[in-house]
This record gives structure tokens, sequence and C-alpha cells, in this order.
């Protein structure tokens, strides 16, 4: 019998369609599916245009964690909606301040051997608990809530693994920040990172989420550890240990590609702004004044975490020149932490504490000031993310986070002295209060869903057209991430259900006349470099360029969720067979493609050729049969409907 890893066991555990080869298409059973409320209210809209009366999944939930501070009516309706729409549909909703979706649902609802998506590209954190936990756009949600599976190529497997023991104040931001400037935010795509080795065990399930959550910042399809005693305990200091079972790969199975850190040789490290992959010891730009320091996030907001900090903080006080802010990733968090006494070491330190939610790391709130230097224990630092256009984000650990805070410089923590050694709680506060259970089937159809003026029709494209022709509209460099398409930020969230809207703000921070331009040239195409769209998994830098008539988008190779969301919604994600010819593509140049929707019918046509004014351009098209099918319908929404108008 083939020995298998840990995650071609999942795989094959929920195989409805295709082979476990890599980069081969797969149809995957999907368990249980996630929802934020940001991308939540759109991919609601969507299930709900299928016609579906209840959702076919094991356990779905929407978590309110994005659009909090509530500035205007837009929030508090999208929420209500939310909760009336999960109570007919059979979907649990997780009210604002019960904390952030991938902490709550790796406390609560995280079940290895499982296999979750989430409309958020950071659901791989599940992946801490043995769970495959894969992020995606709110469409493929909708899509998987009606019965359907999820496809995606097969990707390769890398084994990780991890040797040694973490010395003090070395945490495993660190082995995750070490993979990031090992391989590069690009060096994970089309990949599933499983790691193991005798280093794991030393490792708790918020931490190995840690390394999952950021996982997503390689561009990888998800990370994953087995669950072992490591993941028993947690579940049962959680009152879940029913929840538990063992899963790990064979002990003879092999990777695709292997890759072993000493956790004994690591030491701090620090992600410098711009990109999270640009990454330094701390040793080596320690001295820097800082401005702001927040710590928190779905990626470092656990009990040991908060408690660490906490233990630094008593009896200190934040520098005079730095405004520090913590946000614990969840109720249980907090009320754990209050019950086991430090938040007042917290308090009295002058640093300020905040509501369980995404806040800062989103931009929905606490913007650095102009040339501050902001030291954060979150995922992401692309320019303007934190609501700043010109900031200057570094991530880190908390550990690393708290040294900036209390001595006003970036800071090595080792110099602070002893390490703290902070214990696991006997047990978790449990209360689920804040998580409302759906209305019973029967019950349904009795629930009114409640819509706000805010609350736009979802918009769809009309089937593929035999030519495409426009212009030009914007030519962007590598790595542009889905923040720079489509930003996100306490003005422009809460119209995340409103895409007429949302539209006006396409590309805003690199150029606010795009979406003017978009609408005034009818359309047009977008070109981009290495990695266009990578980052998190937002739809509506897809579903908005279509609603401007994007036409196609040529870019030199794409992330795996943006790819996938352009399909979504219709919108041919073209790549450079020659990527000189990304030279010739300057804005205003027309474009003409013709025989588009004879080149998708002939699944043996990997190529298709442009008019680039006068040049004749060679485009791939990187397609399964079944995407070529959901483009020519004009976005997956239009297949599974004309699916069912056919069965």
């Amino acid at each position: 019998m083939t020995s298998l890893n840990l995650a071609q066991k999942i795989i094959s555990d929920h195989l409805v369609e295709g082979k476990v080869e890599s980069g081969q298409e797969i149809g995957l059973k999907v368990d249980r599916v996630l929802m934020q409320d940001a991308t939540g209210t759109m991919a609601c809209l969507q299930f709900e245009a299928m016609g579906i009366p209840r959702v076919k999944v094991e356990h779905a939930a929407i978590y309110v964690d994005h659009n909090i501070l509530q500035t205007g009516f837009e929030n508090a309706d999208d929420h209500r909606f939310l909760q009336t729409f999960a109570s007919k549909y059979g979907i649990y909703y997780s009210k604002p301040g019960n904390g952030i979706c991938h902490q709550v649902n790796l406390e609560r609802f995280s079940v290895p051997g499982k296999l979750l998506i989430g409309s958020d590209s950071h659901t791989p954190t599940a992946g801490g608990a043995g769970m495959m936990a894969i992020g995606v756009g709110g469409l493929d949600v909708a899509v998987a809530m009606a019965g359907a599976p999820f496809y995606t190529k097969m990707p390769k497997i890398v084994g990780v693994k991890l040797t040694g023991m973490l010395r003090p104040w070395v945490t495993a931001k660190d082995i995750i920040l070490e993979m990031l400037r090992r391989l590069s935010v690009k060096g994970g795509v089309g990949k599933i990172f499983e790691y193991y080795g005798e280093g794991i065990r030393s490792l708790g399930v918020p931490q190995r989420g840690t390394i999952c959550n950021m996982g997503a910042e390689l561009g990888a399809t998800t990370s994953l550890f087995e669950s072992d005693e490591v993941t028993l305990d947690y579940l049962t200091r959680q009152g879940r240990p029913h929840d538990y079972k063992r899963y790990m790969g064979d002990p003879s199975c092999s990777y695709d590609e292997n890759i072993e850190i000493n956790l004994s040789e690591l030491e701090p490290l620090i992600a410098l702004p711009g990109s999270p992959d640009a990454v330094h010891k701390v040793r080596d730009v320690q001295g820097v004044d800082v401005h702001q320091v927040l710590i928190g996030s779905c990626t470092n907001s656990s009990y040991v975490e908060m408690m660490t900090v906490a233990h630094v903080l008593k009896g200190r006080k934040v520098h005079s020149n730095v405004t520090m802010a913590i946000n614990p990733g969840s109720k249980q968090v907090l009320e754990t932490v209050a019950r086991d006494g430090p938040i007042y070491d917290i308090i009295a330190s002058g640093a300020r504490l905040l509501e369980s939610g995404c806040q800062g790391c989103i931009g929905m709130g606490s913007a650095p000031g102009t040339d501050w230097i902001s030291i954060r224990s979150f995922n992401r630092n692309w320019p303007g993310r934190s609501g700043t256009k010109d900031d200057k984000v570094y991530l880190t650990s908390p550990e690393v986070c708290v040294a900036c805070a209390v001595t006003g410089k970036i800071t090595d923590p080792r110099d602070l002295g002893e390490y703290p050694n902070i214990p696991w709680p006997d047990k978790f506060v449990i209360d689920d209060s804040s998580i409302v259970a759906p209305a019973h089937a029967d019950q349904a159809d009795k629930i009114q869903i409640s819509r706000g003026p805010n609350i736009r029709p979802l918009p769809l494209r009309q089937p593929m057209e035999s030519v495409l022709q426009g212009e030009v509209l914007i030519r962007v460099g590598d790595n542009i991430s889905t923040d720079a398409i489509m930003p996100a930020g306490a003005k422009i969230l809460p119209l995340r259900s409103n895409v007429p809207a949302i539209s006006e703000y396409v590309f805003y921070w690199i150029d606010p006349d795009f979406a003017k331009r978009a609408k005034e040239k009818h359309g047009g195409f977008i070109i981009g470099g290495e990695n266009y769209g990578q980052g998190s998994s937002r739809e509506h830098a897809a579903l908005a360029p279509m609603y401007l008539g994007v036409k196609g988008v040529i870019a030199k190779s794409f992330a795996r969720i943006h790819k996938a969301n352009l399909i979504n919604f219709g919108i041919i994600p073209f790549e450079f067979q020659n990527a000189y010819d990304f030279e010739l593509l300057v804005q205003g140049t027309p474009i003409t493609i013709e025989n588009v929707v004879s080149s998708l019918k002939n699944e043996n046509n990997k190529m298709i050729e442009a008019i680039a004014d006068k040049n004749k351009i060679t485009l791939k098209v990187d397609l399964t049969p079944r995407q070529r099918e959901v483009l020519i319908a004009g976005g997956l929404l239009n297949y599974i409907r004309s699916i069912q108008h056919r069965s």
C-alpha cells in the first residue's frame, strides 16, 4: 500500500473528482465553511441567488470581525442582514466582539481531518489543529454551501521538518518569518506546507496556527500540522475532547519538496516595511525610533501571547513617544486573561485595550501618523494597508512588539531579561452565548431577512463575447496585492455590499482616476507583473473590475485565489507567453482578442493571439475544462444556474 503524507490523506478522504496528482484539477467534498462580514454579505447574496432553501454542509459559520467600527448605518445594517440570513439558511452567527473568525474557529470549531473552506485568505489558521483549511473567494463558499464540490489544482506537498527547540524570546512568528525570508511571498504558490518533526512538539495549537496563518503570505494553498497529543490537550482545555482524532502522515511518506529548519538556530526576526518577506534579524535593525505598536490580529493574539505581553508590561510604562494598542483575538482570550489577572497590568502600562476584532490589521482604525514607524504583530504590511498611504509598517512577534513599546526603539526582546514562562490554563473560559445558532429548518420560512439600503443587487456578467476589445487601463508591477486592487479601511470596507459604490475605489491608492477612466473607456484590460493579486481572498478585487467592464487581466503570473476569483466573475486571466511583451502594453494601448469563445471551447488550445496596437502577442490560457465552461457562461454563478436549468 502506498504511503501517504497527511495532506494526501485528507485530500483522498474528500476526493469526489480527479486524481491526487500534482497539477491535476480535483473536486473535494467540503465539510465546513467560514465567512466573515466583509466578504460574507456578498457570499450570502450569491447563495440566495441559487434558490436553495438550506445550506448543505455539515457546519457553516459567519463572523463579524472586520466591520465593527460602525461609523455609519452600513455596518450595522449588514450585520442584521447576516444574522437574519444565517438564522434562515442554517448558519451560525458570531456577534461583533466575539472575536476574529480564525481565532474563534480554532477555539470552537476546528476538527482534525475535516475540510474547511473560508472566504478569507487566513482560513488556513485551522491547520494548526490538523484541519485542512483553504482560503477562497466568497462565491466558492456560496457554491460549497449549495452542496457542490470545491475545485482546485492539486498542489505540490512540501514537507517542512522542524528540529530542535525554540530558545527564549524566539517564537512561532519567527518560524514563519524565516520561511518567508527563504521563499518569498510567491514561494508557496501551488503548494501545501506540511510541518512535522520533533520540533513541533513544543509548539501549542495557537502557535502552530500562527505558522499556518501566515502561510497565506507565502501564497500557499494551505499549511497544516498533524493532530497529536498537543492537539488533544488543546481541545480538552476547550471542552471538546470528543472532536479529537489522530491524524498524521505515514512514517515512510514522502513529499514533492523538502525543507528543514533547526528551531534552536532561530533568533527574533522582523519584516521591514513594504512586504512580509523583507525579513531581517531584529539585531540588525535595532535602535530605530518607534511611534506605534499594535499587538493582536488573527496571527498573534492567543492566551499565551496576551499573558506574555502583560507580564512584560507589569511595572513598566509604554514609552512616552509610543502609542500602543492591543486587540485580543477572541472574547474567550480576553475573558480568560481577565480571569487570570493581568488585564490590570496592560491598562496600567498606558496601552490601549481594544475589542476583539481585526482592527488595525485591515486599516479599520489605528492608522499610523505621517512618517510614523509602526511595529505590529500582524501578517501583512503592504503599502497603504494600514490606512495611511506612505506607511512604514514592520511585522514581528508580540515579544518584539512589547520590547519596542517599552523602550521606544526597535529592540531585541532578549535584552529584556528572563523570558516569562506562561502555563496554559487548565480550562479556557467557555461561553458561546455570542455565537447564535440558526433557527430550526421547519421555522426558517417564518424568518424575514433584514436588508438595509446599502445592500444592493448582485451584479452579473453577460456570457463571454467572441471578441474582446479595449484599451490598457492600467499597468502595474510585480506582487500587486488585492489590497492595492481593492483597498480596505474604514472608508471603503462598509461598501462591500454595494458594488457600484465600492467600484469607485478600484486601484485607488495607485491611480485614483482608474474607475473614472474605466467607465469612460467602457472597460478594457489590466496588465500585471508576477504574482498578480497576492494576499487577501477579497473577491471584490475581481467583482468590482468586472462591474467596471474589465475584459481581461494579462499578467506574468497570478496568485491562486485571485486567479480563481477572476474566473468566477467571468474575467479571463491571460498570462504572457513572453515576459518581454509586458513592456509593449502601456496605458492606452488598444488590444483586440478574437475567437475567444471558440478558443475556450477547444480544450487543447493553450494559447491565444492578441493584437496590441500593431503587435501580435501570444497569451497563455492555463485553464481546466471546467474553468473554460465557467468563463464561457460569464462566471460561476451563471454556470451553476445553467447546470440547475439542465438538470
